[in-house]
């Protein structure tokens, strides 16, 4: 049997230990420690009747409850995390079905979507902000996570379906590249044409597939001199041989305009439509172009040609915006026929001699005659979808422009410092992750995850130590401004209000 007993020290100071008795003998079994006032008593006599309950296995009849004390004067404030942020962004992971992966892969989107940086620094940033250790050998680990790729595009789909409602009938691709940190090339990492400005260092090529909301299904990675138009089949094909049942409208940007891969998409059955590049197209065809659409706003025109049937508007806003660009153009175009400047290249000059330029007038009125007119090619016939769907379909492509702009500056995808094929990959798919859940998040709550992370980082649990008793409390700080905003649906849903 255990008892509390208190012992006056040779400091004056009053010490409380739990004993045991036997026969005429006490045993000290714990030393609680020393206090120097009533209060320091009161709270160590309590914190030894708390030591007794939990090494004796009889419980009482009739437990006292519990109340924890914290002087004030004596408390110390050893530590500030942020625990909300981390477990509201692992539930978000949760809800997109992605709770199963390792912890490893998703504790690095996490701090993608919270402080994207290195991996080294990420994992000591776990650690400081959350309390979550991992060794600093992790990269041998990071290359297996792309054996988990067709389970989160899976999962990606399994959300866009059930959570979202999505339509799988019209999907939006994209690509952009990837740069890295050094100048090293080879046959996968290459230079190519660069998105980012960086022809000189090598890069890679992703491909995006997403819904028509924004939403990500399919991410790809390509050697980074890949022509872009390449890589629009294979992750397509890749998506209808998952799905077989959505059959799938692409659509695509001029960039994807190659005579050869539309032929393929022809070939196979696949249903397109893709910005049409009017500036190559024939002069007799501008001109039948101009002529039908008559600079009438609201105009719409479909014409047959060798890449399906071509779809043309006309837009005054459009008109006065392009008029203005050509405006400057060709006054610097005259500028330097003027100079004669053979050393500076501009649109519509071009070479007479091998020392003298001159005003190319014939590609300045084609040019003329496309003003405000954007085209738009498909082989969808008008009887399955009209002209005026067909454009706005197209116009939907904001969106996967919008994720590629997520995943390079909200999450930093760029640049790479990974030199194993598999490590880049798995790179890309830990972006691929936190894309996930901030689309998940934005389509949820019509806000930003700058704003999200403003909200929840702004909720902190400070940890205060008693420096009589050792014992730590953590103080959660307000969440009111959480609870105004568009998240408190969220958390509400999610649990994780204070109890």
């Amino acid at each position: 049997m255990f008892s509390v007993r208190k012992v006056k020290t040779k400091s004056g100071a009053t010490a409380v230990q739990v004993v045991q008795y036997v026969g005429h003998r006490s045993i000290v079994a714990k030393h609680i420690g020393s206090g120097k006032d009533e209060v320091e008593v009161t709270i160590l006599r309590q914190r030894a009747f708390e030591w007794i309950e939990e090494q004796s296995a009889q419980l009482t009849l009739f437990p006292s409850q519990k109340q924890k004390l914290l002087v004030v004067d004596r408390g110390e404030c050893i530590g500030v995390t942020h625990r909300f942020a981390y477990q509201f962004f692992m539930i978000c992971l949760d809800e997109c079905g992605l709770s199963h992966l390792p912890s490893l892969l998703l504790d690095l989107a996490i701090m993608r979507l919270i402080e994207p940086t290195s991996k080294r620094r990420s994992i000591e940033l776990l650690d400081y902000y959350f309390g979550i250790k991992y060794s600093q050998r992790i990269y041998r680990n990071i290359p297996k996570f792309v054996d988990h790729k067709e389970g989160i595009e899976q999962c990606a789909y399994n959300v866009a379906l059930t959570k979202f409602n999505e339509p799988f009938y019209f999907v939006l691709y994209d690509v952009t590249t990837l740069y890295f940190e050094f100048f090293k090339a080879d046959e996968f990492k290459n230079q190519g044409f660069s998105k980012d400005n960086k022809s000189q260092q090598p890069q890679i090529v992703i491909g995006l597939l997403v819904t028509q909301s924004g939403f990500p299904l399919i991410s790809e990675v390509f050697a980074g001199n890949t022509f872009e138009g390449k890589t629009m089949l294979p992750v397509v094909e890749k998506f209808i041989m998952e799905h077989p049942h959505s059959k799938p409208i692409i659509v695509a940007d001029a960039a994807m305009l190659d005579e050869e891969r539309l032929t393929e998409l022809r070939e196979k059955g696949i249903s397109y439509i893709v910005g049409a590049r009017l500036s190559n197209a024939s002069l007799a065809m501008v001109k039948k172009i101009h002529g039908e659409l008559n600079g009438n706003p609201g105009t719409i025109a479909r014409f047959p040609s060798r890449h399906g049937d071509l779809i043309c508007d006309f837009s005054l806003k459009r008109y006065k915006k392009e008029s203005n660009e050509l405006t400057k153009q060709v006054q610097k175009a005259e500028e330097l026929v003027a100079r004669q400047s053979l050393k500076v290249k501009a649109k519509f000059i071009k070479k007479v001699k091998k020392e003298r330029i001159e005003l190319n007038m014939a590609l300045i009125e084609k040019r003329k005659l496309l003003l405000g007119i954007k085209g738009y090619c498909t082989n969808i016939p008008e009887q399955e979808h009209s002209n005026t769907t067909i454009i706005d379909r197209y116009h939907q492509l904001w969106h996967v422009e919008q994720s590629f702009r997520m995943s390079k500056f909200d999450l930093q995808a760029r640049p790479i410092y990974h030199q194993n094929h598999d490590a880049i990959k798995a790179h890309v798919l830990i972006c691929f992750v936190a894309l996930i859940a901030e689309k998940y998040l934005e389509l949820t709550t019509t806000l930003s995850l700058r704003e999200i992370r403003f909200l929840i980082w702004n909720i902190t649990e400070t940890h205060i130590q008693d420096n009589l008793t050792k014992e730590v409390f953590v103080f959660r700080s307000p969440m009111n401004d959480v609870l105004k905003s568009k998240l408190a649906g969220l958390i509400a849903e999610w649990n994780l209000l204070p109890h």
